[in-house]
């Protein structure tokens, strides 16, 4: 990618604290609401939701924004059924995704999950992970040859994992341009994931956003291009090890026996894509920010990559012999969460920590907060991997990376498995310096990434 390497001069001293973002400390009226909305939509967080379990209030429509672990299970277990995804975030993300997993709400979501979810089960997630390897390897190359200059190791993330989800979605099919892929999906992120004005006022659907529309005709390109693939491979039929449009061409409701359409499988092999790639590049870039912050952290993950992988790339059966690289790993999905804010709209009356919630009600888990929160952690803004030692766990719903209920990330242990294998080779293969005076901003639109890159040096060992 362009961009990626810049000369900088090497930290000597390291901060107190990984870097954080700004949270409100004052009410925002509508207009300040969508403009930090378009510009960061974690500084619509309000700063007491770190020290309290719900903060309610109302920007044109009224809003709750829970870090209550029990509210917070009622939500996404309980009463799933009464909140689904908000508007808001259906309009963002349907001209992109269509009606896929992500979107999809009741029966048509559930029957979709059923169809897809051997498709990542844990044998043929590690039947995939000989792509996380290659890719791995071919990142320690890239970075080898930028040669004495910092790389960003944003964009070099985003590259490795893209490499992994081109070709555990599309393999071998030339017809596909991943690079006009990668495009789209870069341009509609900036573009049409910004929240317009109309989105914060709640006014309908059927009114046109207009960034939103110019964004979405390289979305609709793109999609032309899947379907003529996905019906060339169902022509064809599988070959080797099956890739996960194989096992989705395969793959059938063992409900109803349906199976997805053309425009179906498109559109959720979209949602992987997109979802597959960004949020494993940002806890990617994330973990390496983070080790380059505390040396002494990436040492001691340094040494257990070396003692295991001997020079040579990790594998899926090296992944559980990785125990503080995982804890790494955890650490900065707990600090840099990629999906920070969750949305959902209230269909009827409910209560959450006492509050009543009304029909139309948006209610927000800051995961952002929830992660950073005075009354669920020990020195929250604080990178400590040792918190997730000898396999701790918080409250479960005090860490909810992937989500949780019945619409956890479906590629969780996909994710997890990618991080750990590039995470661990890059680690046993160099050293990571931060820059002065180059650090990330945490920014998010729909994912929570690192503005201006991870700059960071990389010495070979």
């Amino acid at each position: 990618m362009e961009n990626t390497t810049q000369t900088f001069v090497p930290a000597t001293e390291p901060y107190s604290q990984p870097v954080r973002a700004n949270l409100v400390r004052e009410p925002l009226n509508v207009l300040q609401s969508w403009q930090a909305s378009r510009q960061n939509l974690l500084t619509i967080i309000p700063e007491i939701s770190t020290r309290q379990p719900i903060v309610s209030g109302r920007t044109g429509t009224p809003w709750h924004m829970v870090t209550d672990p029990s509210a917070i299970r009622r939500v996404l277990l309980e009463n799933v059924d009464n909140y689904p995804k908000s508007i808001v975030t259906k309009n963002l993300l349907r001209p992109a995704i269509g009606d896929s997993l992500f979107i999809a709400e009741g029966k048509h979501w559930r029957w979709q999950r059923r169809t897809a979810a051997p498709a990542f089960s844990h044998r043929n997630v590690a039947a995939l992970a000989p792509v996380m390897t290659r890719a791995a390897e071919r990142s320690a190359d890239r970075i080898t040859q930028a040669g004495n200059r910092a790389v960003n190791i944003l964009d070099e993330m985003i590259t490795a994992t893209f490499d992994v989800i081109s070709d555990v979605t599309f393999s071998g099919d030339t017809g596909f341009d991943r690079a006009a892929v990668h495009r789209a999906i870069d341009i509609y992120i900036a573009e049409a994931g910004k929240v317009s004005l109309f989105d914060v006022l709640g006014l309908p659907d059927w009114i046109p956003r207009p960034g939103r529309s110019l964004a979405t005709n390289g979305m609709t390109d793109m999609k032309d291009a899947a379907d003529r693939v996905i019906d060339a491979r169902q022509a064809r039929g599988s070959q080797d090890v099956p890739d996960l449009l194989d096992l989705l061409l395969a793959g059938d409701d063992p409900k109803s026996g349906r199976r997805m359409s053309t425009e179906e499988i498109r559109d959720n092999l979209l949602t992987f894509i997109v979802a597959g790639h960004e949020t494993t590049a940002l806890t990617l870039a994330w973990s390496l920010y983070l080790c380059a912050f505390d040396p002494n952290a990436q040492d001691r993950a340094r040494a257990e990559a070396q003692s295991v992988l001997q020079g040579r790339a990790a594998t899926a059966d090296d992944v559980a012999r990785l125990p503080y690289i995982r804890q790494i790993i955890d650490e900065a999905l707990r600090l840099y969460p990629p999906a920070a804010i969750v949305s959902r709209t209230a269909l009827a009356q409910d209560s959450l920590c006492g509050t009543p919630i009304n029909p139309g009600d948006t209610v927000i888990l800051p995961i952002y907060a929830l992660h950073r929160s005075h009354l669920l952690w020990d020195d929250p803004d604080q990178f400590n991997p040792d918190r997730w030692a000898q396999g701790a766990k918080p409250d479960r719903y005090a860490y909810l990376p992937f989500g949780d209920g019945p619409r956890i990330c479906i590629g969780a242990s996909f994710a997890l498995q990618e991080a750990v294998i590039i995470l661990a080779t890059l680690l046993g293969r160099f050293r990571f310096k931060s820059v002065k005076g180059v650090d990330p901003d945490p920014v998010m639109i729909i994912t929570l990434r690192p503005e201006g890159g991870v700059w960071l040096e990389a010495d070979p060992l």
